[in-house]
């Protein structure tokens, strides 16, 4: 089978995909705007072919180059695991004439508004929400929905542009900040933990689920520089008190009609046990979110979610071993990265427990914290008691700090 990959080598994770399809016996056709050279080694290891397009941007563009290579070498299935080129996927697919998520399906999928709609109607409990494109539409939307609310982009990835506000003052605030957003979604605030429902789906079929923790929920860590925000892959999803989340989960999958690959849902678990939807997407969670996954079962799912869309089956046994999670540092001060504190001692005490370490080194220049919750550098560590994982991460939060001048 010959699969055509968009952006194989970007984010960082691409290059495991890559990897993967190939490791099931995909010939792996890379479509990037990249020189093959410059392509990760990884990457190029897994490539059969690799097309190179002026702009992954120019949908018309990168369809009409590949139609005139798809003649000789035909492509049996596009896939993209980067949310900016869902549609442009779906939009090959349409014009190769091959299955797969269709650009109806993938536009609903982007776009925040349109999927709550789809949602609502099948059911699905959903924070009440408008689309809106100017401030006095935002202003107006605040005031039937009511305050606290959450003002977002529509076609958005993480938290970036998001707001929570408490009062018609902090609305006119934001507005400001979001002016370059060309429509924004301004919905209900819902209280309560955050977690994720995460699966590889093959022909409609569930494989395989994850449901993470994010500690804390993402617009506090999004807002507060000194806080070192975890993602925490749960070892036991099965437990009572996360059924509805599941259920949920499953609801959202069936009513999308998503059918092969990975998906990332976010979602709400209120004090009263309500759980509400937040988003979800057509791809794997970012930040490093399938390697603890991996962690947590042993398992490899990046060459996981390749068997699922390349052979409709997922052979790997998943078993639950372990809580584990990824801690993302944040240096202290401007410049570059001068001294890390902590991180001697606190391997003496949890070495075993911690499976990866990856801290940007003394002279190199500190992150934009709020462009990348990767930030200055993360921790992964895992252990099969969650009160246990909890206190390691912690630790790794508090007592570790990265020092920039």
């Amino acid at each position: 089978m010959r699969v055509l990959m968009l952006a194989p080598a970007f984010p960082n994770e691409m290059p495991f995909f890559a990897r993967g399809l190939a490791s099931v016996g995909a010939r792996v056709v890379g479509v990037g705007d990249q020189p093959v050279a410059a392509l990760p080694a990884m990457t190029r290891e897994a490539l059969a072919d690799y097309l190179q397009v002026p702009s992954l941007f120019d949908d018309d563009a990168v369809l009409a180059q590949v139609r005139r290579y798809a003649p000789g070498s035909p492509i049996d299935r596009v896939e993209t695991l980067w949310e900016p080129l869902v549609v442009l996927a779906a939009r090959l697919r349409e014009g190769l004439g091959l299955p797969g998520m269709t650009v109806g399906q993938a536009v609903t999928f982007r776009d925040k508004e349109r999927m709550k709609q789809v949602l609502e109607q099948a059911g699905v409990r959903v924070p009440r929400h408008s689309r809106e494109s100017t401030a006095r539409g935002c202003l107006e939307a605040a005031e039937r929905i009511g305050y606290p609310l959450v003002v977002k982009p529509i076609a958005g990835a993480g938290s970036a542009d998001t707001y929570k506000v408490a009062n018609r003052a902090e609305l006119e605030g934001v507005l400001p900040m979001v002016r370059h957003v060309p429509v924004v979604s301004v919905e209900e605030f819902i209280a309560g933990e955050e977690y994720t429902f995460d699966t590889v789906c093959a022909g409609g079929r569930i494989l395989y689920y994850n449901v993470s923790w994010y500690r804390p929920k993402p617009l506090i860590a999004r807002t507060v520089e000194w806080i070192s925000p975890q993602t925490v892959t749960l070892r036991d999803p099965d437990v009572e008190s996360l059924a509805a989340g599941r259920a949920l989960g499953r609801a959202v999958i069936d009513a999308l009609g998503y059918r092969d690959g990975f998906t990332h849902m976010e979602w709400f678990l209120t004090p009263g046990g309500e759980a509400v939807f937040g988003e979800i997407g057509a791809r794997p969670p970012g930040a490093r979110s399938v390697e603890i996954m991996n962690y947590a079962c042993d398992v490899d799912l990046f060459a996981g979610w390749a068997e699922a869309v390349v052979h409709g089956r997922l052979s790997q046994p998943v078993e639950r071993r372990y809580n584990s999670a990824i801690i993302f540092k944040r240096a202290h001060g401007r410049g570059r990265i001068r001294h890390i504190a902590g991180l001697e001692s606190l391997l003496s005490r949890f070495g075993q427990h911690v499976v990866s370490v990856e801290l940007l080194p003394p002279g190199a220049p500190r992150r934009n914290w709020k462009n990348t919750l990767l930030s200055d550098g993360w921790i992964i560590v895992r252990h099969p008691h969650l009160p246990t994982l909890l206190h390691i991460a912690d630790s790794f939060g508090t007592d570790l700090q990265i020092y920039a001048e």
